[in-house]
């Protein structure tokens, strides 16, 4: 379908495009900017008068729950809400039942992700098999199958051998090792940030040192090995600066935040409200402060929404024995938009860290609007206010620490490969 996309702000970070510029669809990409190409025929015009256009969103932590976890989750709540967050690409970690560790998995998840014609799934494969930690999975084999890098998701690697291993092999071929930082001893029974709100609320604590002292592992295995590695939702001072420190000494190491540790902190647990905990913890503002400045100087190379659905069943817990999660796709787009107006960062600046950023720690050519390249639009209206209701949401999981709060910033429209696949 050619769409003609006229009187819209086009913002495109990886071009250095910030202007009135229109857009021009054509064979499910772009055609052109500014001026439509010859002969083109507008078989629909979008006029995005006040409106801003940009890449579609990628996020790199979105889990959707399938397969296993429907009564949380399905594909295709996931999929309505990443639309109607602007969201055209997406990973999703590899922590499904049974974990992402066969190729048929992958291609299944792709295959029914494809059959709903609405964001790009580049799956995250398991690191080891069903993610015990023991032994290696094929990692060539399921990166035909179309996985992108190769994680643990949140569940422990304690031997290091096994774990030195896994980057040698992946180092050898190139692969992407995505890990998040926690000692699991250290972080045993814990449900919060180990500081003052945790003692007061007498809940058992996850210390800094949890984080740090995985993380100094995985960085001199990093060293030893010429491993990708990307660091998995950054939550401390301390680990932003160890993860800049390496970046000064050339090692090959990407970042990324999740939105709700930009805004929030353990404070904002306040009286046990379970749809903050979280995992990692939300933790102490000096801590939030350092991730901001993180982003700032680009230690931190993308923003996450950190998509985890949680039925309300096991939300509506004492806070201690609630599961850990958010949903989050729809909420990624003005939740950048807020961080951008608090830390006066211009809008190209702010959203590479959701469009081209992401895409490239993908190393997928998503992100960008250039001549060529795939049409994945969101379209959205950035003075639109909204409430935050768990009625409006279109995540099957309605739980988000936001709930109640006011955004700004609205997806009007979401068109993936040149087919408009979202309204409002």
């Amino acid at each position: 379908m050619n769409i003609h996309i006229k009187n819209g702000r086009l913002i495109d970070p990886h071009n250095n495009i910030d202007a009135k510029q229109d857009v021009f669809i054509a064979d499910k990409h772009v055609a052109a900017i500014g001026k439509a190409p010859q002969g083109f025929v507008a078989e629909q015009t979008i006029d995005a008068t006040g409106m801003i256009v940009i890449p579609g969103l990628v996020d790199v932590a979105a889990r959707l729950r399938e397969p296993g976890y429907e009564y949380r989750a399905t594909l295709e709540s996931e999929m309505e809400a990443a639309m109607a967050g602007g969201v055209t690409s997406l990973s999703c970690p590899p922590d499904t039942d049974p974990p992402l560790d066969e190729p048929g998995l992958v291609e299944m998840l792709k295959h029914r992700a494809r059959l709903l014609n609405q964001a790009r799934v580049f799956p995250v494969g398991a690191l080891t098999r069903r993610l015990e930690g023991a032994e290696l999975t094929e990692m060539a084999e399921l990166t035909d199958a179309g996985c992108k890098a190769f994680s643990q998701a949140d569940a422990a690697l304690t031997d290091t051998r096994v774990l030195l291993r896994a980057m040698q092999y992946a180092a050898t071929f190139g692969f992407r090792v995505w890990l998040r930082p926690l000692d699991a001893f250290l972080a045993r029974d814990g449900v919060a940030h180990d500081g003052e709100v945790a003692t007061r609320l007498g809940l058992p604590g996850i210390p800094v040192v949890a984080e740090t002292i995985a993380l100094s592992t995985m960085l001199q295995l990093a060293r030893e090995t010429g491993a990708k590695l990307h660091v998995c939702r950054i939550s401390s001072a301390d680990g932003v600066e160890m993860v800049r420190n390496a970046k000064r000494d050339g090692l090959a190491v990407t970042c990324d935040v999740s939105m709700n540790h930009v805004h929030l902190t353990d404070i904002d647990i306040g009286f046990f409200d379970a749809n903050c905990r979280l995992m990692p913890p939300l933790r102490s503002q000096r801590d939030r402060a350092a991730l901001r400045a993180g982003l700032l100087d680009g230690t931190i190379d993308a923003i996450c929404s950190n998509h985890s659905p949680v039925d309300d069943d096991a939300k509506q817990l004492p806070f201690a024995e609630a599961e850990a999660g958010a949903t989050g796709m729809e909420l990624l787009l003005p939740l950048v938009l807020k961080w951008a107006a608090e830390e006066k960062i211009a809008l190209p600046d702010a959203l590479t860290r959701i469009t081209i950023n992401p895409a490239q720690l993908l190393g997928v050519k998503m992100g960008h609007l250039s001549a060529g390249a795939h049409a994945d639009v969101c379209v959205f209206d950035p003075a639109a206010t909204w409430k935050v209701e768990p009625a409006a949401l279109k995540s099957q999981g309605k739980n988000t620490p936001f709930n109640g709060y006011t955004m700004q910033g609205r997806v009007r429209h979401t068109i993936v490969e040149g087919k408009l696949a979202y309204s409002l």
